[in-house]
């Protein structure tokens, strides 16, 4: 067993406070806590639009990022998990050990 099986669940949402747009395959993201822009790659995309508070971000690896590209899980989870970590700290990325309700569950995504 490794470390990673012992750690809890992470759990990862999209914040409000920001402004997302695709732009030519790669998601292009501003902080409007910080304003700091983030670029991000055809991986980093698959992570956040998969960022839905519900699914633990093991099983976005799992089933989303090791499944569209050739990566090894364990290279994928620290690469998601360094990605998540960057994000959060700019107020971008919510992150929680439990499921993370929907403040505007039945509105519709802009974009």
């Amino acid at each position: 067993m490794n470390a990673a099986d012992d750690m809890a669940e992470t759990y990862i949402a999209r914040s409000t406070a920001i402004a997302a747009r695709m732009l030519g395959g790669e998601m292009m993201i501003m902080s409007a806590v910080d304003s700091t822009f983030f670029t991000l790659n055809e991986v980093a995309t698959v992570i956040w639009q998969a960022a839905d508070g519900q699914t633990p971000l093991a099983e976005i690896v799992a089933s989303r990022v090791c499944q569209e590209f050739e990566v090894l899980p364990e290279n994928a989870r620290r690469d998601a998990e360094q990605f998540v970590s960057e994000l959060s700290q700019h107020g971008v990325l919510l992150v929680s050990d439990k499921p993370i309700p929907q403040a505007n569950p039945g509105a519709a995504e802009a974009g």
